[in-house]
């Protein structure tokens, strides 16, 4: 197979996870919706995702036609790094590709997801399993747009500037850089805005009902129950995977950018990607990993009566094995036995097929033991909820505090797995190994993105047959899904902030490459404030995302508190509550809030920047390491508060003793539940985003500051 034909295999294998994506969708909308109070229902949840992400796209286009005209003409003027010239104007197009397909996947995801959410709760009246394969079917939709739009995208921009222009491969590569900064910018915006939103409404319906008429969330009555609804889709299926994406490509462009570092070395050698092998590697592994994800989406299936759990947790760790064995025979077609280079930052280092073999495996193995760790603090069933639970039955500071202790307990071990991923990588493949095993983290995000949304759509059938008062076996159904669901969510946080982590360190280091630096002195005056000031920025992001949430909470409760005061019949139940206007308010405030968590993000580094690119160096590292063990502390405090509640509502035996629905102890896990919900949602899982931005922004700068 020759260099031509492998470059236009890797857009084919995007195109195959959409087709794939296409036939599941349609399999999908072909499920019966149900009654017509669920079809009523799903319709005013799907109107409302809807209109939130047309105003926030309406926005967001503003935006990044303001900024493509930016990169245009800051990059009109051609630079040279070592007498070669390193970027072109075009940077703006790729930008706007990023952008393009970073938002069409959430779009797609989400437009599946309120399909499959009513269809689910329809499949639960015939049992568990064929409520599992359509909520799974629904979620798969999702994850492999996220791959197969990022493949296309990538894939086809190389093929256009290799093919039609003489620039030179790191050229190439630079230029394609800007894709991850249009995913980046789309990805941030989509998921603060999205856990505003999500966050506000979930949060203003628990509490107004509870504070008006003592009215569940999910009651029809309650005038915030569909705007909550709503937020799952924006929040949990969009903005996740929007974040994903732009791990997903941000991991494949950063090994991209280091491995032009083995040009030199790769030139003359028979390879069937000749010297551009270790450029194009990533994609190759990236789009094996969607033939596997798709693989493992028939491992996924279970019996009436079996656990949810084990069927997802089969596809998930049995495509990742399958991956290691692709990846093996992948690396050693394209790789030679091994070479030696000589880079600015590591220096001279002798590689082998092998070892970047190893660092892919650890990237492998690194993810899933972070989505294990994640479930153990998380799950309803391990000793950490259990004692969130356990501590609920003295009132809401101890649950609090208990939920506290377990989010900072639950950074060390995913601290340990990185730091070792980190080091056995860089032992393997120098820092080329840490970037290849980002991608092999990454490299099944299609299946890992599915069960992830699968969450989500399991939520929303609950609500659905909650509302539509279905019978109580339904409802139960459901809410086994849905506690299934809370824990995949969280495993699926978990494994996005510890690619993140990687992913960032891959996007560093390309920085340094690209920025000509070849050492960061951690001592120095300049580097040691940039790194404070860089760890200093999640505090403050998740400050302004929490004070947000707050905020629009706030507006939500008073408008069903007006609501119940002024619409008569409607505490009754013989009059319908005004949905719609709830589903405008937590719109209006995400679109409005998450402009400034936002603009912080991509102003800072390129202020930094240009300052000292020095300084810019510490920052990336500051805000690396503390964005990291802070999105883990929030995502599993988050998850653990939210599955003790559930815990004790499911009548699950604590000590002893069922406790159930409206006893003290549940009102004291509803209130943390309520604190955990932003950490969760909104502030914890856009931290990825903040430390993936600020490198992806220093990244695409370096030519213009080096």
């Amino acid at each position: 197979m020759n260099y031509q034909l492998v470059t236009y295999c890797i857009p084919v294998a995007g195109v195959i996870a959409l087709v794939f994506a296409m036939v599941r969708a349609r399999w999908v909308n072909r499920q019966d919706p149900g009654t017509d109070a669920m079809i009523e229902i799903a319709g005013a949840i799907s109107r409302g995702a809807r209109a939130f992400l047309r105003r926030e796209y309406r926005v967001l286009g503003f935006f990044v036609l303001a900024v493509a005209v930016l990169l245009f003409f800051v990059n009109w003027q051609e630079r040279t790094l070592d007498g070669e010239v390193v970027n072109s104007p075009m940077v703006a197009i790729s930008f706007l590709v990023g952008a393009l397909c970073s938002g069409l996947a959430g779009f797609i995801g989400m437009q599946v997801a309120t399909r499959a959410n009513v269809r689910t709760t329809h499949a639960a009246r015939k049992g568990l399993a064929p409520a599992l394969n359509v909520a799974f079917s629904g979620g798969l939709v999702m994850g492999l747009s996220v791959v197969g739009l990022g493949i296309l995208g990538l894939g086809s921009l190389f093929l256009i500037y290799d093919n039609l222009t003489d620039w030179s491969p790191t050229r190439v590569v630079n230029v394609i850089a800007s894709f991850s900064l249009g995913a980046s910018s789309i990805a941030l915006f989509a998921r603060v805005g999205g856990g505003i939103y999500t966050k506000a409404a979930d949060v203003g319906a628990d509490l107004a009902g509870k504070v008006y008429a003592g009215i569940p969330e999910d009651d029809p009555r309650n005038p915030a129950t569909i705007a909550d609804n709503v937020g799952d889709n924006v929040g949990d299926v969009a903005g996740m995977g929007a974040d994903l994406f732009e791990s997903y490509v941000g991991s494949i462009i950063g090994t991209m950018v280091l491995g032009t570092g083995f040009l030199a070395a790769f030139d003359g050698m028979d390879l069937p990607t000749g010297m551009l092998s270790p450029v194009l590697l990533p994609l190759v592994l990236a789009g094996a990993g969607i033939l596997v994800s798709v693989a493992g989406s028939f491992l996924v299936h279970t019996r009436e009566g079996g656990s949810p759990q084990k069927a997802l947790n089969l596809g998930e760790f049995g495509a990742s094995a399958i991956m290691a064995v692709v990846a093996f025979f992948v690396i050693r077609w394209m790789l030679p036995e091994s070479w030696s280079a000589t880079t600015p930052i590591v220096g001279s280092f002798s590689y082998t097929s092998l070892g970047v073999f190893w660092a892919v495996l650890i990237g492998l193995a690194s993810g899933v033991f972070i989505g294990l760790s994640t479930e153990y603090f998380t799950s309803t069933h391990t000793p950490p909820t259990l004692e969130i639970a356990r501590q609920s039955v003295t009132g809401p500071a101890t649950n609090i505090i208990s939920g506290l202790g377990v989010g900072m307990y639950s950074t060390g071990i995913p601290a340990l797995i990185l730091a070792g991923a980190i080091i056995g990588a860089h032992a393997c493949a120098g820092l080329y190994g840490v970037a290849i095993a980002a991608v092999g983290m990454l490299s099944v995000t299609g299946i890992q993105l599915a069960v992830d949304a699968y969450g989500p759509i399991s939520d929303n059938a609950g609500g659905i047959a909650e509302m539509a008062k279905l019978p109580p076996e339904v409802r139960a159904r459901t809410d086994k899904l849905d506690a299934v669901g809370n824990t995949t969510a969280a495993i699926g946080k978990g494994f996005a902030i510890g690619s993140a982590a990687l992913t960032a360190l891959a996007l560093f280091a390309a920085f340094m490459q690209q920025a000509g630096m070849e050492t960061i002195n951690v001592a120095a005056p300049h580097i040691l404030a940039g790194l404070l000031l860089g760890a200093a920025l999640p505090y403050v992001f998740s400050a302004m995302a929490m004070a947000a949430v707050g905020r629009a909470s706030s507006d939500m409760i008073n408008e069903v508190g007006r609501q119940f005061n002024e619409i008569p019949g409607l505490r009754e139940g013989t009059a319908s509550a005004e949905y719609a206007r709830c589903v405008d308010i937590s719109t209006a405030a995400a679109i409005r809030e998450m402009i400034a968590p936002g603009l912080l993000a991509l102003v800072v580094p390129v202020v930094i920047g240009f300052i000292s690119k020095d300084m810019l160096g510490g920052l990336l590292a500051g805000v690396t390491v503390s964005g990291v063990l802070f999105a883990i502390f929030q995502s599993n405090a988050g998850g653990a508060w939210d599955n003790a509640k559930k815990r004790i509502e499911t009548g699950m035996s604590i000590d002893g003793k069922v406790l159930g629905k409206g006893t003290e102890a549940h009102k004291a896990a509803v209130a943390g539940d309520t604190v955990g919900d932003p950490f969760k949602d909104t502030s914890g899982p856009s931290l990825n985003i903040l430390i993936k931005l600020i490198a992806v922004v220093a990244l695409v700068i370096a030519p213009l500051i080096a």
